[in-house]
């Protein structure tokens, strides 16, 4: 496996990387260079700075995983990765302590004057009273987004004496009474905040969250801060609320559009440094010495799972799963995806509907990974290539499949049984049951047929009639061709003289045994299956 590193992250992430895989670290890589050596790579990991647009993903031909050392992925465009099968992991907790300690650093700095104070002081200015500030202690603090940073500010902020308020639509009223923050609407927040901090990813819904509109809702002489994402906070909405004195002062971290690290190649402006009340630091939020070994340690780490195929961790276009659980969910993955795998071999006709049915022990974990597998499967016969889990859904949606998803807690005879049921658009139901024993899968319905088997790399599916002497032939042709057969399940339908015949095989079984097996007239249907697991 080759890994690209386009930004510095710690050592101890590095070193992980070397011993699990072959790393190039290249900073300061130019675009065009980048877009003509991203295909030789099967992961890239950045951070804030390289974009990971849709063309460069379309480059990649071998990515498999793009890792972002930090939380936000707007550098990435998740679209387009999901669109390729491609996973994309960050490191959402690495840098949390160190980003809301750098929130109420940046506080209490407009707060109490301290740059603009530091600035004088060494400049001979020692007039105290120019640098006057306000206490945090009594006054109420609005945060916007109560996720996993908004909550550790709410909760450093409340041991300041502050009165903590929060909106956040997306969380339940539990969270705002563990953190102590009284839940109010966006509009009370505005109007009655003496400091506003902002703590939301960066979205469609969140971009501008305060502009020129909201701006007319604060209560005079508030103060902002904004370390989450540069766009949040419309920049020249809040230039012109500094200007008139709506914001007494204001702090950001980070910005719309951000500037280069490159000293060489500054050239970014932005009015706001031009305000005296405005402080800025040049997105700090996760530079402490922990943050940084924890980022790269964990985006190390998480890069390397995916791509070893252990889907749990911090995937962002995948749903959430734990370690613990993967491994109870690994083998129904499996089974899925072979059931899945099945249909395209054996029916012509387009699917038009998927049923996922899980039942017994299995309908009380969190499926929709199983689900995804088993789309995965369903498709690979028909798209070749490009179809992963990461967008399988996507591509089903894109197919016009209807994807359905039930959970039923009663069961017989099983701990827990996984149905598969597919329409095709005429109609005609194909239907598959499975189970696992341990980490071995089971077919255990086979349409309408009870049956027992593994699948497995090369089968041959036989209809044939449920007469004598029709295994020996079949073994006779199989022969012929110089294919073992490793196992056979046998499994007669009483009502129509017929049987249902499964043989897994030493190898890929060739058309022209197929054809000998079809013209033979015991033989109703001979179909060779492969590539189930």
């Amino acid at each position: 496996m080759k890994v690209l590193v386009t930004e510095r992250i710690a050592e101890s992430g590095i070193e992980y990387l070397k011993n699990h895989a072959e790393v190039d670290f290249k900073l300061d890589l130019p675009r065009q260079e980048l877009l003509e050596i991203i295909g030789d790579y099967d992961a890239i990991v950045v951070r804030s700075v390289t974009k990971v647009d849709k063309e460069l993903i379309s480059k990649g031909k071998n990515l498999k995983v793009i890792g972002r050392a930090g939380n936000g992925v707007d550098n990435i465009d998740l679209l387009a990765a999901t669109e390729k099968g491609i996973i994309v992991v960050n490191t959402p907790e690495g840098n949390i302590i160190s980003a809301a300690e750098h929130t109420i650093g940046l506080m209490l700095s407009i707060a109490r004057n301290i740059p603009q104070a530091y600035n004088g002081a060494i400049n001979g200015d020692f007039r105290r009273n120019e640098f006057k500030g306000v206490e945090l202690n009594g006054k109420t603090v609005g945060i916007i987004g109560l996720g996993r940073i908004g909550s550790l500010v709410a909760t450093r902020l409340a041991a300041f004496g502050m009165k903590v308020i929060a909106y956040d639509p997306y969380i339940p009223d539990s969270r705002f009474e563990k953190f102590g923050a009284k839940k109010v609407s966006f509009d009370e927040l505005l109007s009655e905040s003496d400091f506003i901090t902002i703590h939301t990813p960066k979205t469609e819904e969140t971009i501008d969250i305060i502009s020129d509109e909201e701006f007319k809702k604060v209560k005079k002489g508030v103060r902002i801060v904004n370390c989450a994402r540069g766009g949040l906070i419309n920049e020249e909405a809040l230039y012109n609320a500094v200007k008139e004195g709506i914001v007494a002062a204001a702090a950001l971290d980070v910005f719309k559009v951000e500037p280069s690290y490159d000293r060489e190649k500054q050239d970014f402006h932005n009015k706001l440094l031009e305000l005296p009340n405005v402080v800025v630091t040049p997105h700090l939020g996760a530079s402490t010495v922990e943050a940084q070994n924890n980022v790269g340690i964990s985006v190390a780490k998480e890069v390397i799972t995916a791509l070893n195929g252990k889907l749990y961790g911090n995937i962002v276009n995948l749903p959430d799963i734990k370690a613990d659980e993967f491994g109870e969910l690994k083998p129904y993955m499996k089974l899925c995806e072979a059931m899945g795998a099945l249909y395209y071999q054996i029916n012509d006709d387009p699917a038009s509907s998927v049923e996922v049915i899980f039942r017994g022990d299995i309908s009380h974990h969190n499926t929709e990974v199983v689900t995804l597998h088993a789309l995965k499967g369903l498709l690979r016969p028909a798209l070749k290539e490009g179809i992963s889990i990461v967008n399988a859904r996507l591509r089903a949606k894109e197919m016009g499949i209807e994807v359905i998803e039930g959970k039923i807690e009663e069961i017989d005879h099983y701990s827990s049984l996984v149905t598969l049921k597919v329409t095709d658009t005429k109609g005609n139901v194909f239907k598959f049951s499975g189970t696992t024993y341990g980490d071995e899968i089971r077919i255990v319905e086979y349409l309408g047929h009870r049956v027992n088997f593994e699948p497995t790399e090369y089968m041959l599916f036989v209809r044939n009639k449920d007469i004598p002497g029709v295994i020996g032939h079949i073994g006779n042709v199989l022969g012929d061709f110089g294919i073992n057969i490793a196992s056979m399940h046998v499994s007669p339908n009483k009502n129509d003289g017929t049987a249902l015949m499964i043989v897994n095989t030493d190898r890929e079984i060739p058309n022209e045994a197929v054809e000998s097996l079809n013209n033979l007239n015991s033989i109703l249907r001979a179909k060779a299956v492969k590539n189930l697991i």
